[in-house]
């Protein structure tokens, strides 16, 4: 009835056949990488499991500019060359959107970053965390596979806001003496997030050394994490130390 009163209906009415549009799927390939793990070259073996990193999560290549060449134009010139170990960055699918290179021979620059895809965070280790339990967040991606749930951030302007994540603990190094670490820490707390302050038996001053020295940082990192006034107090008398 409404369609005949709007004149869509009758005798003399046609309704046209609907246009129907065909497009084709696009289908996006996820970027690998296709280099030796580590574990499969001696130096970076050796160099992995004298800190207890395991080797399999990390790769090598001998060529780091030729390599990093061939999935983005990262270097104009590939000359001085060096052998690295790839740190992957990986989206929580397991996509690669960036990695780290870090030198194993001497090199003015210990760690190269080099991104893929700007839209993601440097954020390391996204594809191995459960995002609905506590993440803790620390400065290095070998500190992070030490911890539970943790993840790595990768430069010092990473905005962990949109990562959407509910439970953000951050693990800066143990180092009191260092003003850039403290004016972190302190911008943090004033921030309201939760901090981890390090007791004054520990004098190591980051979780790679704490591990070497047997310390299980899962039970330190738990049992030492603050926020708010009980943060700044614990802060104060950790910067004393």
């Amino acid at each position: 009835m409404e369609k005949f009163k709007e004149g869509h209906a009758g005798k003399n009415f046609s309704t046209p056949s609907p246009k129907l549009e065909f497009k084709t799927p696009v289908f996006t390939r996820k970027t690998k990488i296709r280099l030796p793990k580590a574990s499969d070259n001696i130096t970076a073996k050796e160099y992995l499991e004298k800190r207890k990193l395991d080797p399999e999560k990390f790769y090598y290549t001998p060529t780091f500019k030729k390599w990093a060449n061939t999935l983005t134009k990262a270097f104009d010139s590939t000359q001085y060359d060096d052998a690295r170990i790839i740190i992957p960055l990986l989206t929580s699918d397991g996509d690669l959107f960036g990695f780290q290179g870090r030198s194993l021979g001497p090199s003015k620059v210990k760690y190269i970053t080099i991104m893929l895809n700007d839209e993601h965070p440097k954020v390391y280790g996204m594809n191995t965390i459960d995002r609905n339990k506590t993440v803790y967040v620390v400065e290095g991606p070998f500190d992070s596979t030490f911890i539970n749930n943790g993840i790595a951030m990768c430069g010092a302007d990473v905005d962990l806001d949109t990562l959407h994540l509910k439970d953000l603990v951050y693990v800066y190094d143990n180092e009191p003496r260092n003003k850039e670490i403290c004016a972190r820490i302190e911008k943090a707390i004033k921030q309201g997030k939760k901090v981890v302050i390090f007791p004054s038996r520990i004098i190591e001053k980051d979780l790679n050394d704490m591990v070497l020295e047997g310390i299980d940082v899962n039970s330190v990192l738990e049992s030492n994490t603050y926020q708010s006034l009980t943060a700044t107090i614990k802060y104060n008398e950790w910067k004393r130390l």
